[in-house]
């Protein structure tokens, strides 16, 4: 296994902006439309489990994801696990929350599913920092800022696109790092 390259990462980091972002408007941003059915590989943010779960996933996103190569994060399964561990056991719903968690993660084909390495790890990290810093987040939301940082990067360095509704942070992501490619799509009213 590599070392972390902490010299390098500093370096990388020269983009901080030091000044807070905002969020641009849709228009600035590549949103799925029927041109975009096939194309480059994706990596699946954790919310595009959560809408196919909710049905609430556009039907656009379901032709996305049986045209194109998926592939999956080990983000995305300690995002999806941490739910079922903050569901109360007592909760009727809650069985039925976890089958279909498990279902997700079970459909996840090992040679499709990725973990990050150090260099993404240590990268993402610094990331997180710099973007919790410029926003002001709280604690809360450094964590999901770490996560998304994490995918962002790794579909960066697979040469993936994240699939996403979260236009939010990840247009807070591509400001800082423009190289990185992320498909956004509206969830179903």
């Amino acid at each position: 296994m590599a070392g972390f390259d902490v010299a390098g990462a500093l370096r990388w980091a020269r983009f901080d902006p030091r000044r807070a972002l905002s969020r641009r408007p849709d228009a600035a941003l590549a949103f799925a439309d029927e041109g975009e059915i096939a194309g480059q590989p994706i990596l699946l943010d954790t919310c595009v489990y959560i809408d196919q779960m909710q049905g609430r996933s556009p039907i656009l996103v379901e032709r996305i994801v049986d045209a194109r190569q998926v592939n999956h994060s080990t983000v995305a399964i300690r995002e999806l696990m941490h739910t079922i561990g903050v569901l109360d056991p007592g909760d009727r719903r809650t069985a039925g929350v976890v089958k279909a968690i498990r279902s997700q993660i079970e459909a996840m084909p090992d040679h499709r599913l990725f973990a990050p390495d150090a260099e993404v790890l240590g990268r993402a990290a610094l990331l997180a920092g710099i973007l919790s810093r410029l926003q002001g987040y709280a604690r809360d939301a450094k964590l999901k800022a770490l996560h998304d940082c994490i995918l962002f990067l790794q579909a960066q360095k697979l040469g993936f696109i994240v699939l996403t509704a979260n236009t939010a942070d990840f247009d807070l992501l591509l400001q800082i790092l423009p190289a990185g490619r992320v498909l956004f799509y509206r969830v179903a009213a």
